[in-house]
């Protein structure tokens, strides 16, 4: 009985490295190739959503519109704005890594869930990048970036990357299926932005309006936020439960569909 255990357990540590050196190579991969051919483009994948947010936040100051809660516009739009590009990039660039990657497919010990996964995780370590390059520029301005309750700000960007995740999941086989939907996904992000509701107060919308829209998951995220920054936020249309249970439900099927889609992406080629 003995030898049958450290076996298995031998089996699950390679595995798991095996599983790291995999991701590692995609990683690598895709901080060469997305800018300049060349690792630094990493860096340009950070500044990127920065410029998007900005150029966001800015339309709405020069449009003139206050902000309804805080004492700053800037910070209440970043704070719907944030949550809705965090879901955006994750979700988007999970796919677009598949269709890029599929070639790397051919060998045995690469997996779809590697591809996707590896770049979830290069696309969150980019928005934690740029959050903090957001806090150094709000504060050289002269901005209070802190939200009122930080613990539930950190919980409610962690559920938007849960959620990020999870739909990443089922977009990446529909594009390992049909590759051309990741650009039907990406012209998708207009209808995020104003799905949300990150450009305005969705719970001030009357009911007939404000209760549909609060079945989008990326609304809840984005409420989550604004509850977390502003003290008296209402807070009549946040289900914390439902946006992770949703999520958890996008996860599970995507990595159900998962286990059919190597075979198929071969079968295409």
């Amino acid at each position: 009985m003995q030898p049958r255990k450290s076996t298995k357990k031998r089996s699950i540590v390679d595995a798991s490295r095996e599983v790291c050196h995999v991701m590692s190579a995609v990683i690598l991969r895709d901080m060469r190739t997305r800018f300049f051919n060349h690792g630094l483009g990493f860096l340009v994948q950070s500044l990127w959503p920065l410029v998007h947010i900005f150029v966001i936040l800015l339309i709405n100051i020069f449009a003139g519109r206050a902000a309804p809660y805080g004492n700053n516009p800037m910070i209440f739009f970043g704070a719907g704005v944030i949550p809705t590009l965090t879901f955006i990039y994750i979700s988007r660039f999970m796919a677009y890594s598949v269709v890029m990657n599929k070639s790397m497919l051919s060998f045995p010990i690469v997996r779809v869930t590697d591809i996707m996964y590896a770049r979830a995780l290069l696309e969150i370590i980019a928005g934690f990048i740029t959050l903090f390059l957001i806090w150094i520029i709000f504060t050289v301005m002269g901005l209070s970036p802190y939200p009122d309750d930080p613990l539930q700000a950190v919980f409610a960007y962690l559920a938007t990357i849960f959620f990020a995740i999870g739909v990443g999941s089922i977009i990446c086989v529909i594009a390992t299926i049909q590759p051309l939907f990741v650009t039907v996904y990406a012209l998708m992000a207009l209808l995020f932005y104003l799905g949300s509701g990150c450009l305005f107060v969705t719970p001030n919308l009357p009911d007939q309006i404000a209760i549909p829209l609060s079945y989008n998951p990326l609304a809840q995220c984005v409420e989550w936020m604004r509850v977390a920054y502003f003290e008296n936020y209402s807070d009549r249309l946040l289900d914390r439960e439902y946006l992770l249970s949703f999520s958890g439900a996008c996860l599970l099927v995507g990595l159900a569909a998962e286990r059919y889609t190597k075979r198929l992406m071969l079968d295409a080629d």
